[in-house]
């Protein structure tokens, strides 16, 4: 029987070497609802143990039942009935029903909703596990940042309305946001918000590229102010789908067919307003925003864990000149890359995912029991901002190494199989083709840049990496830590130079700079890793050496995998920063005679 949890040990090992029990405790409220559900853990231990149990479950739903559907989801895909309403491919409806029935739909709203109130940090494992068996199905999975934020901005009144049945599964949402000319700008939304005169909301208007614009639940951004333009004119809206919400159609897509992209037309739809008006965009959208975020760079790891095990297993079976492919010193080389930069992608995601658990955790411990010396209060008020900062960075930054790392996964997929990789009878083109769409939607790359590399320059990644340095690390890997501290030193240099130039320079150079403090990072959690409290024999036979086992330390592999991954990419941003002070500005000035013109037919 498969398991998608069981079946990877860097999962295995991340799960008990991250702060679990620092997330638990944040996010349990110090295990004071214990006394309120008998499902609720009552320590630290018993909420692992519980989180544990519940990714085994999905392992081996995702495994067993999942992963078999999602060809056939793949080629069958959503259609658009005659009566407007959209039917999900058998598998899609199949899967939400088994998820559903283990009780995972609902797995980070609070217990008074019968949600399992998980960290972010074990939520991301369970979106990489699922997305790793179909990519399309963690879009509904995965859509539960809709319901995250009617908790946290609705009236009660919504929140019991809607909760429930979210935790349950009864119900899928969407996010709509997108219109025809407000795309990534979503402060030039123009779909109506209007009252009559009994202050009933209603909603005229188009919104397009709607994930799932299919779902029983829709939050909708919509200008409430017509007076208003920008972000201050827009409020945040819930709406059921009902007979004023028309699907004018479903788009044909690249990839990810099990999961129907709508064109909705709202003809003066009843809704409620979330929280207050004018909030819509900030923060209210930007929170939903940011936790889809989390949301496809988990998605796109298990599209890349899926398709780097197709791509290993062929090298390694696959006969030419003699021997496996894997011999051959290039096929090898980019096997070796292709892992170390799952577990990159994977060891950031897992970090940022704990930073937005804290940032959250101690946001809540504000509003909720702030403490009562005034002393203390400075000091988590202060904690709580540092991981704010550190949040608004990381996000962005996971959110563009994961989904750029597993289009160039699937495609280095695709080169490993050769002209087999080219062909459906191997899945990787489905994997190509469902990764292509994580660099654009939730904000594209070079958008998640710009958010990023504001923290590069602003002195927030100075000091998150400065907390870095500042664990304790194994004598092995003191080299390295001398290495990332020069690294750091010339990176803070070209920040610096790239702020002072102005803001264009700097947004121009966000993708140098943003590489740059990437790979420090994840050196640093890399050499974290190697010097983990927690350690485990890991199985590294190819499965054809005649059954002779082959183990090692999973902490003296982490340290091998340090010594590549920062060895390697040192020449790399050294490469960076020599062009970021370069200064030069040919982009700006010689556009026109570089770019050409603008393509006429004649």
């Amino acid at each position: 029987m498969a398991n998608f949890y069981k079946d990877n040990d860097d999962i295995q090992f991340l799960f008990r070497h991250m702060d679990m029990v620092g997330a638990a405790n944040l996010i349990e409220e110090g295990f004071k609802f214990a006394k309120e559900f008998d499902y609720a853990p009552a320590d630290a231990a018993e909420a692992i143990e519980n989180y544990d149990l519940v990714l085994d479950s999905i392992g081996k739903l995702s495994g067993d039942f999942i992963a078999p559907r999602s060809e056939d989801i793949d080629r069958q895909g959503s259609t658009l009935n005659e009566d407007g309403t959209v039917s999900y491919a058998d598998g899609t409806r199949e899967s939400l029903d088994m998820l559903a029935k283990a009780h995972v739909m609902g797995s980070t709203l609070p217990h008074r909703f019968g949600g399992l109130n998980f960290p972010n940090l074990a939520h991301s494992i369970s979106i990489e596990i699922v997305s790793r068996a179909d990519a399309s199905l963690m879009n509904l999975f995965g859509l539960q940042g809709i319901a995250e934020t009617i908790n946290a901005f609705a009236s009660e009144e919504i929140k019991q309305k809607y909760l429930h049945d979210f935790a349950a599964g009864k119900i899928t949402g969407a996010m709509v946001l997108t219109e025809p000319d407000a795309g990534s700008d979503l402060q030039s939304c123009k779909l109506k918000a209007f009252q009559d005169d009994s202050g009933n909301w209603y909603l005229h208007g188009v919104k397009r590229f709607i994930t799932n614009g299919c779902g029983e639940v829709l939050l909708v951004l919509a200008r409430s102010e017509p007076d208003r333009s920008g972000g201050l004119g827009l409020s945040l809206f819930v709406c059921d789908r009902g007979p004023t919400v028309h699907v004018r159609r479903i788009e044909d897509k690249l990839g990810i067919h099990g999961s129907p992209t709508c064109e909705l037309f709202f003809d003066n739809t009843p809704c409620e307003i979330i929280g207050e008006r004018k909030r819509g965009l900030a923060p209210y959208v930007m929170a939903l925003m940011n936790g889809a975020r989390l949301g496809i760079s988990a998605q796109g790891l298990g599209i890349a864990e899926a398709a780097f095990r197709v791509a290993r297993d062929y090298a390694a079976s696959r006969k030419q000149f003699g021997g496996p492919i894997e011999k051959l010193p290039a096929v090898r080389d980019m096997v070796i890359d292709m892992k170390i930069d799952i577990e990159a992608a994977r060891a950031l995601l897992y970090e940022t995912s704990r930073v937005v658990d804290y940032d959250v955790g101690y946001k809540k411990t504000l509003e909720l029991d702030p403490p009562a010396e005034k002393e203390e209060l400075k000091k988590l008020k202060e904690v709580s901002r540092r991981y704010g900062r550190y949040a608004g960075m990381l996000t962005p930054m996971t959110k563009y190494l994961s989904s750029e790392m597993c289009n160039k996964i699937t495609y280095n997929s695709i080169q490993v199989l050769g002209g087999s990789g080219f062909m459906r009878d191997y899945p990787c083109e489905r994997y190509a083709r469902d990764a292509r769409i994580t660099t654009i939607y939730e904000g594209t790359s070079q958008l998640q840049v710009v958010a990023a590399v504001r923290g590069v320059c602003s002195g927030t990644v100075e000091k998150y990496i400065g907390e870095l340095t500042a664990e304790n690390y194994e004598p092995q890997v003191k080299d390295l830590l001398d290495i990332l501290k020069q690294n750091t030193e010339i990176l803070l240099k070209a920040a610096a130079f790239a702020k002072e130039t102005g803001i264009d320079y700097m947004d121009l150079c966000g993708r140098a700079l943003v590489d740059s403090a990437i790979y420090i990072i994840c050196g640093y959690l890399f050499c974290s890793q190697a010097s983990s409290k927690f350690d485990m024999e890991v199985d590294v036979a190819d499965g054809k050496n005649n059954g002779q086992e082959q183990t090692v330390s999973m902490k003296k592999r982490k340290e091998m995998v340090a010594r590549r991954y920062i060895t390697k990419n040192t020449p790399v941003i050294k490469s960076l920063v020599d062009m970021i002070l370069s200064g030069d500005k040919s982009t700006f000035e010689q556009y026109q005679a570089l770019a050409g013109p603008v393509p006429q037919e004649k």
